[in-house]
């Protein structure tokens, strides 16, 4: 609207064009003919025509809630209410000109709504001494019409009336008349003669006949009842003569005040449209809080449609999260025995009932007395447990007027339904404390003749968990005995330990005892060759494993192929050794030259245990086979080492060798050398580690294999290459770069049986590598090894590797147009970024291996910059374009929102419009990248941190990240054909394995030999990553 009046003087006159002369004039727009309904737009977009680009005015807008248009039509002789508009609703927009969300504030002009503020609620209205008249009304019939006789057209919302009652009565209708009537609206329905409801239950309003006819009534019974009824509060007559303001914002209503409006003049979030409308039109007195005035037919049958069904969806979502599962115990169908309660009948004893946990406990009492019409005298609800030993009460339940949720009653909870003192004329005890135990009580069994004899015999016994230990002999008609409970002392071995007679005044459950727990009993008058051995000490059980297995393994045929020596944990390993050859018959000979070596579950000979060990020494269990094998033991001073060459260990490959725990790395590797029959002197020494891989060098080749820690049995590995001086590495170095997927690469199988040459190539989609048919592979290129020391600089490194002579081959300016990674798994991993820092501070290690990736431009990164792989959708084909490299600065934070705007401002998009995903090449699939909000937890009350370093994304440098353009493609797959033919082709590996480990064992009857002894093929390995500073 263009009002403002333009004044035409001085050096700018107007030319009339009556008078034909320059006069003073002013021009203005005036509205001839106001609508019923007035639109005002503030024009909050707006376009930047130096910066080229959109944007939202966030300034102040101040506006009416009431305007008069008189100054601005062109006739002014109307009355000054035909110019009055008031306003009745404000759209308003959060967020910025490129996307956000809008709400409505609207005015009840007709009083439909029924909201209060909380603070409205907590004020009392109502003086005492009109609050102590209304409450000695018992009739409710009489305070619903005197609230009703207040309203005009005696029309009311039943929610409202709801209120209005506790404001008169100070007290709600179900906790009032709640038991007595029943709920509100079925309370008016009942009453039909007096109250007229409407067909969805909404509105309650007097019938015409029955209006003046409650009113007399009412002031004849009792008039000042009448006036306390009807004196309405100040607040409730504003509210019902101001309307209320409500937010609208998608399926979330609210109440606000008038004065709310006025925090949407400015902001992000302001006011964006206004909508007046003239003070005189008034509505009818028919459509005052009656949401159905003047609706089509067809509009109402509708509505009323959608309310069944939001009706039935409410009773359906209460029924799932308010109703559960009640197991109630009825306490005259149970019987008190052997210490707990147990069912007199499987099918009376139990009834289920599903119940809702909002009401009271009241509640539920009564409704077990409408499903119980049997029961008879007082009732008590008490929680119960189903226990091994039978059912058990704990607390009775207390507070009628508490809901089920407030006393925190689960879910398939057990309540037992009794009178609170006697079961079948049995008191039962209740209470944690003496919960039954059900024990295993082992005895000696006695014979026919009643003689005891070496036999256990068990019975499950049941024993309050408070009572004393020693009254199990009472219990058990045993006059005196010896108490023994399990015990783990005795190694690994499952033992008895005697309880002290001091001890059995305390409780079962102070001794440790719990349901099925076994306990022993010995009767004092057992004679003393019982295999129960002196009071207090550990002992062992009857069936007991004594015995080793040794298998002859020494190529000599015997008459048996293994025997079963009897010993124990003392038990020396030269004397079984020495049974072992007496019982399999061999010559006397091997009890010079044999030695005792175990066998693990895949049959290899582990090394040979020492002779002067015992079995607990040596850490043998009883019934593990032993092979009895040619050669010496070696000395307390010796070490027994397996040996192979090369790192690819294959079973049934290692070699073996004692030497002296004081040789040097030297000695030891020429002694290997030699007994491989390997020339030269380019090899050096590795130590396997724990997961069977290489380990790290043995760099020190003068220090004993002592000083090292190298123990006996481990595992050493002949390397080829020699190691470099102290305080140097020896660093291969590849060649990175992206090629085409029609270039073909020989595997990985091809290259690691052979040394490493100049030339060689490995093609691999790696971790940084994004799949998809269209997606560029990885070519690792290896050009040679250098020799750095490690306090140069990681630029010097790479000024080393150009003067490789495979790298004539390409044109490099200069190191800073080389980026360099670390080798993880014959792929790029750590990305090395700050030039200038020392190797040493990079902690490469003496494995590591560089990759050098050739750049366009120079290349500074900042410790806070990450390196993305970025591949742009292409829509319709399920593919992506090239990979280009981004670099986010994570300075504000690994957040979701950070990284989308990155890729939003790389791409030119709208971040709105932009969808990205992770890619995890691994297991071929694609993880969203979304914005999501901050939670809560229940407990802490704590944000949870919304980085993408953690968990599900572990985003690191080289990670591939897919771009999807909304406006082409909106749909929310990033797979691609080649992520499935992987998924299909992982499927049918996973399928292998599972057939595979289900099949059959072939376990060997017989000897032993050499090839059996290599053991069956390591399991596959699983990746392991440790998080620590520093691994040295």
């Amino acid at each position: 609207m263009y009002i403002e009046e333009e004044v035409f003087d001085c050096d700018n006159l107007y030319q009339c064009g009556t008078c034909d002369r320059l006069v003073k004039a002013a021009k203005s727009a005036k509205l001839r003919k106001l609508p019923p309904f007035l639109t005002v737009s503030l024009l909050r977009f707006n376009f930047d025509f130096v910066k080229c680009e959109r944007y939202k005015e966030t300034g102040c807008y101040t506006f009416p809630l009431r305007i008069n248009l008189k100054p601005f039509c062109e006739q002014g002789e109307l009355d000054d209410l035909e110019y009055m508009y008031d306003l009745f609703s404000v759209i308003i927009h959060k967020g910025g000109c490129y996307g956000g969300h809008y709400h409505a504030y609207i005015k009840d002009v007709d009083h439909l709504g029924n909201w209060q503020f909380q603070e409205e609620k907590s004020k009392p209205d109502v003086n005492s001494k009109d609050l102590q008249n209304a409450k000695e009304i018992d009739d409710p019939l009489m305070i619903l019409k005197a609230i009703l006789l207040q309203e005009e057209s005696n029309l009311i919302p039943v929610d409202l009336l709801g209120q209005k009652l506790v404001k008169k009565i100070g007290i709600s209708w179900n906790k009032k008349y709640g038991k007595q009537c029943g709920p509100l609206r079925k309370f008016l329905q009942l009453h039909s003669q007096i109250f007229l409801l409407s067909s969805d239950g909404s509105t309650v309003s007097l019938l015409k006949n029955c209006a003046p006819q409650a009113e007399s009534s009412i002031q004849r019974s009792n008039p000042q009842i009448f006036k306390a009824l009807t004196s309405e509060s100040p607040a409730l007559n504003d509210r019902t003569s101001c309307p209320h303001w409500f937010d609208i914002n998608d399926s979330k209503v609210q109440p606000i005040k008038e004065k709310d409006i006025e925090q949407q003049f400015q902001g992000k979030e302001s006011a964006y449209m206004l909508f007046y409308r003239k003070s005189q039109l008034q509505r009818p007195p028919e459509a005052r809080a009656n949401p159905r005035y003047r609706v089509p037919y067809h509009l109402l049958k509708e509505m009323d449609a959608a309310n069944i069904e939001l009706q039935r969806k409410r009773a359906e979502y209460d029924s799932t999260n308010n109703n559960f599962e009640l197991h109630l115990h009825v306490g005259p169908h149970y019987h008190f025995f052997n210490g707990a309660l147990h069912p007199v009948s499987q099918t009376e004893s139990v009834w289920d009932l599903t119940f809702d946990k909002r009401k009271t406990l009241g509640d539920l009492r009564q409704s077990i007395f409408q499903l119980l019409d049997f029961w008879e005298g007082d009732m008590v609800l008490s929680i119960a447990k189903c226990l091994p030993a039978g059912l058990h009460v704990y607390q009775t339940l207390h507070g009628d007027d508490l809901t089920l949720g407030e006393i925190e009653i689960a879910d398939e909870e057990d309540i037992f339904v009794w009178n609170g003192v006697e079961v079948g004329g049995i008191q039962i005890p209740t209470g944690s404390d003496c919960e039954p135990l059900l024990l295993n009580v082992l005895r000696l069994a006695r014979s026919s003749n009643g003689a005891k004899c070496q036999q256990l015999t068990e019975s499950p016994q049941v024993f309050p968990s408070n009572a004393e230990v020693g009254s199990v002999f009472p219990a058990l008609a045993i006059p005196a005995g010896v108490v023994f409970i399990s015990s783990a002392e005795c190694s690994d071995e499952e033992g008895w330990t005697a309880i002290p007679p001091e001890d059995w005044r305390k409780t079962f459950r102070e001794q440790g005892l719990r349901n099925g727990s076994a306990i022993l009993i010995q009767d004092s008058s057992s004679d003393s060759n019982s295999f129960l051995t002196k009071q207090g000490e550990c002992i062992t059980s009857v069936n007991e494993t004594n015995w080793i297995q040794v298998k002859n393994l020494c190529q000599l045929e015997s008459e048996e192929e293994q025997v079963k020596i009897p010993a124990t944990a003392n038990t020396v390993v030269f004397d079984i050794r020495i049974k072992a050859i007496k019982e399999l018959k061999l010559m006397k000979e091997l009890a010079e030259h044999s030695c005792l070596r175990p066998i693990d579950r895949d049959g290899k000979l582990l090394r040979p245990v020492p002779d002067t060990c015992t079995v607990k020494e040596a850490e043998l269990k009883m019934g593990s086979p032993l092979g009895l094998c040619p050669g010496k033991a070696p000395t307390s001073s010796q070490l027994f080492l397996f040996f192979a060459v090369g790192s690819d260990l294959q079973p049934g490959t290692e070699m073996e060798v004692t030497v002296e725990e004081t040789v040097s790395v030297r000695d030891c590797l020429q002694i290997m050398l030699e007994k491989s029959g390997l020339p030269g002197d380019t090899w050096h020494l590795r130590k396997m580690d724990w997961c069977c891989e290489a380990g790290e060098p043995l760099c020190e080749e003068d220090a004993t294999l002592k000083e090292l820690m190298v123990c006996s049995g481990d595992t050493l590995l002949l390397i080829e290459g020699k190691l470099p001086p102290p305080g140097f590495l020896t660093v291969p170095i590849w060649w990175y770069q992206p090629c085409g997927p029609a270039e073909q690469w020989r595997s990985h199988q091809d290259q690691t049986s052979c040394p490493p040459s100049q030339g060689r190539v490995w093609g691999a989609t790696t971790a940084q590598g994004a799949p998809g048919e269209a997606h560029a592979e990885l070519s690792l290129r290896y050009v040679g090894d250098i020799e750095i020391s490690e306090d140069t600089t990681l630029v010097e490194l790479k000024s080393q590797a150009m003067t490789l002579p495979s790298f004539s081959e390409v044109f490099v300016p200069s190191p800073a147009f080389l980026r360099a990674w670390t080798m993880e798994g014959k792929c790029p991993g750590r990305l090395l970024r700050i030039s200038q820092q020392q190797l040493r501070d990079y902690k490469l290690g003496r494995r590591t291996e560089i990759c050098l990736e050739p750049l366009q431009k120079e290349e500074n990164l900042g410790p806070q910059d990450v390196l993305l792989r970025t591949r742009m959708r292409l829509p319709g084909v399920r593919a992506y374009g090239p990979p280009v490299d981004l670099v986010w600065d994570t300075t504000r934070g690994w957040t979701a929102a950070s990284l989308r705007r990155r890729v939003a401002d790389f791409c030119c998009l709208p971040v709105e419009k932009i969808e990205i995903a992770k890619y995890f090449p691994e297991k071929f699939e694609w993880l969203p990248v979304s914005s999501w909000s901050q939670q809560l937890t229940k407990r802490k009350k704590k944000k949870k941190q919304d980085n993408l370093q953690g968990a599900p994304y572990y985003l690191k440098d080289g990670d591939t990240i897919g771009i999807k353009n909304l406006m082409l493609e909106d749909d929310g797959d990033f797979s691609t054909v080649r992520d499935d033919s992987g998924k299909e082709k992982q499927k049918q590996l996973a399928l292998g394995r599972k057939s595979s480990q289900e099949a059959p064992r072939l376990q060997s009857s017989g000897t032993v030999s050499g090839a059996e002894a290599s053991g069956r093929p390591p399991r596959p390995e699983a990746s392991l990553s440790i998080h620590v500073g520093s691994f040295r």
